[in-house]
């Protein structure tokens, strides 16, 4: 089956590296038009928009500040009229061991849960508005398994923003499924990104390697597919579900 998003808007967060740059070069070469959204990594981000070429527009924003957050949205809009589709991607995940100083450990909570669960939050707010006014719209948040199995000590604030990611797209199915709006979850596992070389450092990547069902780690061109398939419509019965991309990790 070939999927066909030509003439969709798509907005995605954090579109410069991993996930999201998986997801607008499989997006994108479905046929939609993208809007690549990056913070500093302004080089990868022009890479990016240049292998795709007309269909890719850049915004840069810093999703830690609500008034840029918000901006963000609002420019795209202006620049193509309409959105059809946004993919809140954008993460951080912050080690944090517990014996730090509260003062750290609070600014440390305070700054994953704005760029992780604040800034997705305003854009679903803003998304919701934009789409009721054009008949629906597809949110898809990418959240991760460590908001259902936990994580360790040193990233509770990751595992919190993204269970809040969770309750808050099951919420917006719910709420606005009438009015043609359809929300989606999907939870990685450990995959294998520049946020994630963090933790291989930390741990070692035959503690990623031990935790999984199949051979080889999660890739992110192993997550886009999904995402191409949650903008086509071709599943939108599933809004409000969780959908698992984590190599059998963890399974419910």
């Amino acid at each position: 089956m070939t999927i066909d998003l030509s003439g969709l808007h798509i907005l995605i967060t954090g579109a410069s590296r991993g996930i999201g740059r998986a997801a607008a070069l499989g997006l994108a070469g479905a046929g939609a038009k993208v809007a690549l959204h990056y913070h500093q990594q302004t080089e990868a981000a022009e890479q990016l928009a240049a292998q795709i070429g007309p269909q890719a527009a850049l915004f840069q924003a810093n999703l830690a500040d609500p008034a840029d957050t918000v901006h963000l949205f609002d420019r795209v809009v202006r620049a193509w009229g309409h959105l059809d589709v946004v993919v809140n991607n954008a993460g951080i995940a912050l080690n944090s061991p517990m014996d730090l100083p509260e003062s750290e450990w609070l600014a440390d909570w305070q700054r994953t849960m704005a760029v992780n669960l604040e800034a997705t939050a305003l854009i679903c707010k803003k998304a919701v508005a934009h789409f009721a006014g054009r008949q629906g719209g597809r949110i898809i948040n990418i959240a991760s398994r460590a908001a259902f199995r936990g994580d360790t000590a040193d990233y509770l604030a990751y595992a919190a923003s993204k269970g809040g990611m969770v309750a808050l797209t099951r919420s917006l199915a719910r709420a606005y499924g009438k009015q043609g709006i359809k929300a989606f979850i999907l939870a990685p596992g450990f995959t294998r990104t520049d946020m994630a070389q963090d933790f291989i450092d930390q741990y070692g990547e035959s503690i990623a390697l031990g935790d999984i069902a199949l051979p080889r780690l999660t890739e992110p061109a192993d997550i886009a597919p999904m995402i191409v398939l949650l903008a086509s419509g071709l599943a939108d019965h599933a809004t409000g579900a969780t959908i698992d991309l984590n190599a059998g990790s963890y399974v419910h």
